[in-house]
C-alpha cells in the first residue's frame, strides 16, 4: 500500500509539473484582472480612497486649527474679563477702605459730641442746683434789693440831716 500511495503521489505531482506555465499565467491573468477592475472603478466613481482619506485630514486640520483660533480668543477675552474683575475688586475694596476711614472719623466726632453733651448737661445741672439754692435762701431771707433800698434811703437821710421816719 505504501507503494500505492507514493505512485499515486508521483502521478500528481508529474500533471501539476506539467503545467506550471499555465497555472502561473492563470494567476497572473486574475490578478490583472482585479486590478483592471478596481482602476475602473475608481475611474467610473471619480473618487479614490488616498484623496478622501487626505481630504479628511485636511478638514481634521482645518477644524483643529480653527478649534483652537477659537480657544485662543476665548481665552484672550476671560483675560480681559478677568483683569475688569481685578480692577473692579481692587475699586471696591478702595472705597470700602474709604467708608472704614469716614466711619472711624464720624464715630471719633459722635463719641467727642457726646462727651460734650455730657459736660454740657452736667454744666447745667450744676447751674440749676445754684439757682434753685439760690432762690431757696432768697425766700427764707428778705430779697437783697429790700435791704439796699433801706441802706440807699438810710444814707441819704443821714447826709440831708432828717431824721428818719
Amino acid at each position: 500500500m505504501i507503494e500505492l500511495a507514493r505512485e499515486d503521489a508521483g502521478q500528481g505531482l508529474s500533471r501539476i509539473g506539467a503545467q506550471p506555465i499555465a497555472l502561473a499565467a492563470g494567476a497572473l491573468l486574475l490578478v490583472l484582472a482585479a486590478v483592471t477592475s478596481i482602476g475602473f472603478w475608481r475611474a467610473y466613481t471619480g473618487t479614490s480612497p488616498e484623496l478622501d482619506r487626505t481630504l479628511a485630514a485636511r478638514q481634521l486640520q482645518a477644524r483643529a486649527a480653527q478649534a483652537s483660533e477659537q480657544l485662543v480668543e476665548k481665552t484672550k477675552g476671560l483675560e480681559v474679563t478677568q483683569q475688569e474683575s481685578i480692577d473692579q475688586l481692587q475699586m471696591v475694596q478702595d472705597q470700602l477702605q474709604q467708608m472704614r476711614k469716614q466711619l472711624a472719623a464720624q464715630q471719633a466726632d459722635s463719641k467727642r459730641l457726646s462727651e460734650q453733651i455730657t459736660t454740657l448737661t452736667e454744666a447745667i445741672s450744676s447751674l440749676r442746683e445754684s439757682f434753685a439754692s439760690v432762690q431757696s435762701s432768697e425766700t427764707s431771707s428778705p430779697a437783697p434789693s429790700h435791704h439796699r433800698a433801706l441802706r440807699a434811703r438810710a444814707h441819704a437821710s443821714q447826709r440831708s440831716g432828717k431824721p428818719r421816719d
